[in-house]
């Protein structure tokens, strides 16, 4: 049985894992069809300059390859209108990636939001 999608996600971590995304990097990933993945990517590289992503665990089947990971980051840039704070955040979530021609091309992701508002220090149960 071939893992050829597992070996390409885990490259593609690899490549964006604690480094400047800059969308020449991310275009060699992510296929145009998943612009809402590009538009993610920008938004918490921004927030979280260089997060990193750790792949937990990671299942291939068909086209598709789930991942349970580990987001880290600093909040050094604005988040949804909260001003950097400075906080370390550990956040676990799951991603489906549906890929093809060596690309993603449609994705779905499941994080715990209010856990990162925790994790800042802005929400009323911090």
């Amino acid at each position: 049985m071939s893992h050829h999608l597992k070996a390409f996600v885990r490259g593609y971590f690899s490549a964006i894992s604690g480094k400047a995304k800059p969308a020449t990097l991310v275009n060699r990933y992510v296929a145009d069809s998943d612009e809402e993945l590009k538009q993610h990517i920008a938004f918490f590289e921004a927030a979280f300059p260089r997060y990193e992503l750790t792949v937990d665990d990671i299942i291939e089947e068909g086209d598709k390859v789930a991942v349970r990971a580990t987001f880290k980051g600093v909040h050094k840039g604005d988040l949804m209108g909260i001003a950097p704070t400075g906080q370390h955040v550990t956040l676990p979530l799951f991603l489906i990636y549906r890929v093809a021609k060596d690309k993603i091309v449609e994705h779905w992701m499941g994080v715990d939001q209010m856990e990162l508002m925790k994790q800042l220090k802005v929400s009323e149960m911090a």
